[in-house]
């Protein structure tokens, strides 16, 4: 059992990536290698934990130099929107070491409510999942297949890898 307490997030033990459907039939991964964050977490009353994340957008990382480029300048639109950050609102037990744990998340100048499914790994570390709209954010870019459907989806898988200094 951990002690309530709140804790900074250690990237170098942690990960953010995402996960889109590319061209219909497979999925085009990614990460971010530059964010920091804190977490406030108290085992016995969960409803009383938070966690904050700022995610610098330029270090996306998708293996792909070109795309990367494409995503910082076309997508995210760095120069303009340089981070994107989230902020719980609220977390719900539920039950075992499952957590519910929605905020807001803001992404190219929009905010949006978004829900993390969390599992408590132990001591201060977690992983949660969520899945966005990319468009909701304003993040249109894509192109239409000549076979149909689109080069890239609209929904993005995330995934957050959280563990503590």
């Amino acid at each position: 059992m951990v002690a309530p307490g709140t804790w900074k997030i250690d990237p170098s033990r942690s990960a953010i990536a995402f996960s889109v459907r590319h061209m219909v039939v497979s999925r085009a991964r990614g990460r971010f290698t530059c964010w920091s964050g804190q977490l406030r977490f108290d085992p016995e009353i969960p409803e009383s934990s938070s966690v904050e994340v700022t995610v610098e957008l330029a270090s996306v990382d998708t293996a792909d130099a070109d795309r990367d480029a494409n995503l910082r300048s076309d997508l995210f639109q760095v120069e303009r929107y340089p981070t994107a950050a989230f902020r719980s609102t609220k977390v719900e037990n539920r039950g075992g070491n499952r957590y519910r744990v929605t905020g807001d998340l803001s992404l190219h100048g929009l905010t949006w409510p978004v829900v993390l499914e969390a599992t408590w790994q132990g001591g201060a570390a977690f992983r949660a999942t969520a899945i966005i709209e990319r468009k909701q954010f304003g993040l249109e870019w894509s192109k239409a297949l000549e076979t149909g459907g689109l080069l890239v989806g609209e929904k993005v898988d995330l995934t957050l890898e959280i563990a503590s200094q």
